[in-house]
């Protein structure tokens, strides 16, 4: 066996999960996770936020910065782009549950006042976090799952996932040992980094009308 010297040297989430208690306890238990170092640096963990029976989870990367210092997922500009093109395409964002593939917001920092830069988590610090997931969706048990972007598919669906190849289609595959259908899409913080914001956009709204024509 070998021998850790803390917790989070361990890169599982798993010790940290509570068998029962539902959302309520997820998100508690979330609060003290140290299932890999990304907690040393982070604010809080940002737990999934929304509808307890969502008919759709919507699931990202990682907190921003924003959410690292509120607590909450998707309340910075990538989350009020998303909650608008959710309500174009049909979807209302008040009845579905968000999540991030990680926890923790992963970021560089130059000096302790400079900003602080968002910076992609690893597919080893995925896997630990895969726990609380697999959790959310057990509870939620959501009749659609949307991906936003690639690291949020390679957490569910492997590292051969390419967003580029399957966004706006709708895929049925076992996550967590259960049967999921899934609609991937890009994340919305990249709508706001495109050259073209208009058609990035355009293309984020399409794929949600997807969505919302599976659940219909």
């Amino acid at each position: 066996m070998v021998r850790t010297e803390a917790p989070e040297d361990a890169y599982t989430a798993e010790p940290f999960v509570p068998g029962r208690g539902g959302l309520v306890a997820l998100r508690r238990a979330a609060a003290e996770c140290r299932g890999c170092p990304l907690h040393r640096d982070a604010t809080q963990t940002v737990f999934g936020a929304g509808d307890t029976d969502a008919r759709v989870m919507l699931v990202g990367e990682q907190p921003g910065d924003q959410e690292d210092r509120q607590g909450k997922p998707f309340v910075g500009p990538a989350g009020k782009l998303l909650d608008r093109a959710l309500e174009e395409a049909g979807i209302d964002p008040s009845e579905a549950y968000v999540t991030n593939a990680v926890k923790h917001f992963k970021f560089t920092q130059a000096e302790p006042r400079k900003r602080r830069i968002h910076k992609a988590p690893s597919l080893r610090e995925m896997t630990a976090c895969g726990p609380w997931l697999a959790a959310e969706l057990a509870v939620v048990e959501p009749e659609l799952i949307v991906v936003l972007g690639a690291t949020a598919g390679k957490a569910l669906l492997g590292s051969s996932f390419r967003v580029t190849q399957v966004r706006g289609t709708v895929l049925e595959e076992e996550i967590h040992g259960r049967p999921e259908r899934l609609v991937p899409t890009v994340h919305p913080s990249s709508v706001l980094r495109s050259d073209d914001r208009d058609a990035a956009y355009r293309g984020l709204v399409s794929d949600l009308r997807v969505a919302a024509d599976a659940l219909s």
